[in-house]
C-alpha cells in the first residue's frame, strides 16, 4: 500500500496555527469506480477514509515501514510571519490613505 506522510497546512478560514502541529499518514486515492444503476462514484477502499496522526515524522515514518507501508514524505513549507501591529494602520508613514 503507498501511503503519504505530510504535515497539514493551515486552512484559508483560520489564522491561527491549529492543527498543523502533528504528521498525518494518509493513503494515496484509489481508482474510484461508476455504479451502474444509480450512476454514483464509490470506491472499494476503506483505507482512503483512514488517518493517522503522529507527533513527529520518524514516528510517521517507523509506523509506516513496521506495517510493510511504501511511503513518500512531503515536507512542509516555511512561510515568513511578518510581526503587524493595530497601531500601523495609524501610522505617519502609511503608503495609502486611512479611510472607513
Amino acid at each position: 500500500m503507498l501511503v503519504r506522510i505530510f504535515k497539514p497546512a493551515k486552512t484559508a478560514m483560520q489564522s491561527g496555527v491549529g492543527n498543523t502541529k502533528e504528521w498525518v499518514i494518509e493513503t494515496e486515492p484509489s481508482r474510484k469506480e461508476i455504479d451502474p444503476l444509480m450512476g454514483w462514484t464509490s470506491s472499494r477502499d476503506t483505507m482512503g477514509q483512514v488517518r493517522l496522526y503522529f507527533a513527529s515524522k520518524e514516528e510517521a515514518m517507523a509506523h509506516a515501514e513496521k506495517q510493510g507501508w511504501q511511503y513518500t514524505v512531503d515536507e512542509p513549507k516555511s512561510r515568513a510571519i511578518r510581526p503587524k501591529a493595530y497601531a500601523d494602520n495609524f501610522a505617519f508613514n502609511r503608503v495609502g490613505r486611512w479611510t472607513h
